[in-house]
């Protein structure tokens, strides 16, 4: 009888990432592992993909000035929601529950852990074939399980072994892309020559920008998975902004560099021509290692947030499974469109938080119980309507850049949707308001 009241009374376990909840300042990170995290997460191997497709159509000296514009609009973007969460301590979907409400915010979930699920496929594929060609293999599928299984272990260790292994892919991605740097403008004739090439115009300066910016702000929209440990949101604003700037530049001009000294954007191609396999195979390994490290852990917090459940590594299993079948039967390739696709109606929830956190939560937390939240926010879920629409319209059109303009319907909609709300007396819901009562003061939150 004894044992059964003490079993029954033992406390849940709580996952030490805080799925469900705020990050207390007690578990909160030092600037350093936060900037080592992110950097590792940013370092994106399509980056440079798409930088050596862009610089081709350009030459040198236009496409470094696009991808300048186009790494500013990312790093605004994706260091304001690291703002959001490290001063609610909230990841990217708990944010959207607030933002959309209960049931509204399960979307977000779907749509954010769905793709990252996609993604995890896409990427072991792309290790197993690199792999698979530098052994000489016929098949790659073992190597697709292999890497499936492997990457998903520091993610499963939580966001210590993202930090791990982020110490290691980093430095080593660096070394790389500096190597190719070197070979590539020797290739040419040096940096005069670099900056004298020209393009075969078959990209316009808005297809460039909107491709360079759609590569990576469907996964900067959840930077707050990590940024949530950080000790102010001005930490985390200023180390994604720097963070941002300086890596998103150079993989897309590393990729571009490439491209234009060998004609070759395929990044894991171009390895092949400049006869780097070996080591190229070495160093990838760790870099697509670290990309779908951050995308398990992404899948697996969205998976806890969907299905209310304090421990992500449940999510993790099950995402990395589907993720290594998807690889293993070729079909995550035809997903890439499809992924693309979905893509537009990400960046607009980003907008609808970053629109709420600045005009109607004043830079403060709100305060409110994650699990009080109404079913719908029908401000926020109007706003980010209106911010899809409006992504859509661009994507289909082709005028502007869909991601982009989704963003900033969705910001200016936000305020303007809850003023509306208030003004008609109708209470949007209490997570839609700052909580004077539990919201941190100016001074404890430095934003």
């Amino acid at each position: 009888m004894t044992s059964t009241t003490a079993a029954s009374a033992a406390p849940e376990r709580v996952d030490r990432d805080y799925p469900l909840g705020r990050v207390p300042q007690s578990a909160r990170q030092g600037w350093f592992a936060i900037l080592v995290v992110v950097a590792g997460f940013i370092f994106f191997t399509p980056t440079m993909v798409t930088g050596g497709q862009v610089a081709g159509a350009f030459g040198f000296a236009a496409f470094v000035g696009l991808a300048a514009v186009a790494s500013v609009v990312l790093a605004l973007y994706i260091a304001t929601l690291g703002a959001t969460s490290a001063a609610t301590g909230l990841s990217t979907v708990l944010l959207a529950r607030l933002a959309l409400g209960r049931v509204g915010g399960k979307w977000a979930s779907i749509v954010l852990g769905g793709t990252q699920v996609g993604w995890y496929g896409i990427t072991v594929g792309i290790f197993a074939d690199l792999l698979a060609s530098a052994m000489g293999w016929d098949v790659s599928w073992p190597l697709a399980i292999f890497g499936g299984l492997l990457m998903a272990t520091t993610a499963y260790w939580g966001f210590k072994g993202i930090e791990i292994l982020s110490w290691v892919s980093v430095p080593l991605m660096f070394a790389l892309c500096i190597w190719i740097t070197v070979v590539s403008v020797d290739e040419v004739g040096g940096w005069t020559e670099m900056f004298a090439t020209t393009g075969d115009g078959s990209l316009s300066p808005g297809l460039a920008l909107t491709m360079m910016i759609g590569t990576f702000i469907s996964g900067g929209t959840q930077v707050g998975n990590w940024t949530r440990f950080a000790k102010s949101p001005r930490t985390a604003f200023l180390i994604c902004l720097g963070v941002l700037l300086v890596i998103e530049t150079a993989m897309l001009v590393f990729g571009g560099i490439g491209a234009i000294a060998f004609g070759e954007s395929d990044f894991t191609a171009l390895l092949f021509t400049m006869g780097l396999a070996l080591m190229g195979v070495l160093l990838l390994t760790f870099n697509l290692w670290t990309t779908n490290d951050n995308t398990a852990y992404a899948f697996g917090v969205a998976g806890a947030e969907l299905a209310n459940r304090n421990d992500k590594r449940p999510f993790i299993v099950i995402g990395v499974i589907v993720g290594i079948a998807l690889a293993v039967t070729g079909v995550a390739n035809a997903l890439t469109g499809f992924l693309v696709t979905l893509g537009t109606v990400i960046p607009p929830l980003g907008g609808v938080i970053i629109g709420t956190y600045l005009f109607v939560w004043r830079r403060r937390d709100p305060g409110t119980d994650v699990t009080r939240v109404g079913a719908f926010v029908w401000p926020g879920v109007i706003a980010y309507l209106l911010g899809t629409a409006a992504a859509a319209f661009g994507a289909f059109t082709g005028i502007g850049s869909p991601a982009v303009q989704g963003i900033i319907v969705a910001i200016v909609a936000a305020p303007v949707c809850h003023a509306l709300a208030r003004r008609s007396g109708t209470t949007p819901t209490d997570a839609g308001r700052p909580d004077e009562a539990s919201a941190p003061t100016a001074s404890e939150v430095d934003a």
